[in-house]
């Protein structure tokens, strides 16, 4: 295990600097761990004596996990399948910089171009970020384009200095901005926490990554989730209860009161608009919404 002049074990964890760095302090201090770094700070001060966090690049997270320099880290899974890394993949966290979806590299080209598919870009030219995934995806389909890494700006380089573009999007409005249009889906991604082989394999550390992962898979479960609680005379129990998605099913319990009971589930909060009047209508009374944090099967 690792120590820093002291026996006490730790885990070298790395988080995304950039655009998913927001999103995942918030889910980390949602799933319990409070998590700060200063403006030009690299090392986020987290207040679980047993974590060491580390800011990088999402794009160079799972090389690092790899070659043993992290135990674990937070990266998307297209950067793992960029880097080739050989890493465990212990679960998928469905979150972005904007949502909580996939997200999406896309081949894409000006809305004016003859480009209907990948194979009409044999011999042409592509601009991304992710060369080896889309020279793996041209590859797939038979087609020999120059890929070229792009610094930056990669939705304004068609079609003066390139023939096509490889771009992350999530809602695709960028693409739009620019006038671009979607030829292919390339690559679905969501976010992954992993871990170094060796680090699995050590008991200590194995128990710890799961521990992360059962608490940050809890706050995601929870999201858009509420806890419905309410009270219902037994005369009107099947009625309220046939009305109410659950889970599994609601949990209903006997109140001191003769004849009347306890119900409550977990709902989505989408729906709680319709369903409030619904179950009041049906007999329901002292109906209280409640925020989740986490939901652990």
């Amino acid at each position: 295990m690792n120590t820093s002049g002291d026996t006490a074990p730790f885990l070298r964890l790395g988080l995304p600097k950039g655009s998913l760095q927001e999103a995942t302090f918030a889910i980390l201090r949602r799933a319990g761990f409070s998590v700060r770094a200063g403006d030009r700070s690299y090392e986020p001060a987290v207040d679980d004596r047993e974590i060491r966090a580390r800011l990088i690049r999402a794009q160079e997270i799972s090389r690092y996990v790899e070659n043993g320099h992290l135990d674990a880290g937070l990266t998307g899974h297209d950067w793992i399948v960029e880097n080739g890394s050989d890493v465990v993949e212990v679960c998928e966290l469905c979150y972005g910089r904007q949502g909580f979806g996939p997200v999406r590299w896309v081949l894409a080209v000006p809305e004016d171009s003859p480009v209907r598919s990948v194979r009409d870009l044999e011999g042409r030219r592509i601009a991304t970020e992710a060369v080896g995934l889309t020279r793996r995806y041209l590859e797939r389909h038979g087609v020999r384009a120059e890929v070229e890494f792009s610094w930056g700006a990669t939705e304004a380089k068609a079609p003066e200095l390139v023939d096509a573009i490889v771009e992350l999007t999530e809602t695709g409005s960028s693409l739009r901005a620019n006038r671009l249009r979607v030829v292919d889906i390339v690559l679905e991604s969501t976010t992954r926490l992993i871990a170094n082989r060796a680090a699995w394999a050590d008991e200590w550390k194995r128990r710890k990554i799961e521990q992360i992962a059962m608490l940050v898979q809890g706050v995601l479960r929870a999201e858009g989730r509420v806890l419905l609680k309410l009270n219902v005379h037994e005369s009107r129990l099947e009625e309220v209860v046939r009305r109410l998605p659950a889970l599994h099913a609601p949990t209903v319990g006997r109140l001191s009161d003769a004849g009347w009971y306890s119900v409550e589930t977990v709902v989505e909060e989408a729906r709680v608009r319709e369903l409030l009047p619904a179950l009041k209508a049906a007999g329901a009374e002292g109906i209280i919404e409640i925020g989740l944090n986490k939901i652990v099967p």
